[in-house]
């Protein structure tokens, strides 16, 4: 495996499961005052386009890490309004 290819795999896994935590914190508290809705919205807005430019640069680093966290950022966009 090229080694730009293992450094994107790495970046993807780091920046992925640092959302992991948020996630666990509002799931365990019920608590998400402290996330911003717009934040969150435009943020699983830019993580879906860097999805789209993964499949068409044909990146699976890019792909595989934008797909895990649109679904974490969904999981807190739906306990964002769950417990607004």
């Amino acid at each position: 495996m090229d080694t730009i290819v293992i450094i994107g795999y790495i970046a993807g896994t780091l920046t992925t499961i640092s959302f992991i935590p948020q996630v666990v914190r509002a799931w365990k508290l019920k608590e998400t005052r402290d996330l911003s809705l717009a934040m969150l919205i435009l943020f699983a807005a830019g993580i879906l386009l860097w999805t789209c430019y993964g499949f068409w640069t044909e990146s699976l680093p890019i792909i595989a890490a934008n797909v895990i966290t649109f679904v974490l950022i969904l999981v807190l966009l739906g306990l964002k309004i769950r417990y607004k």
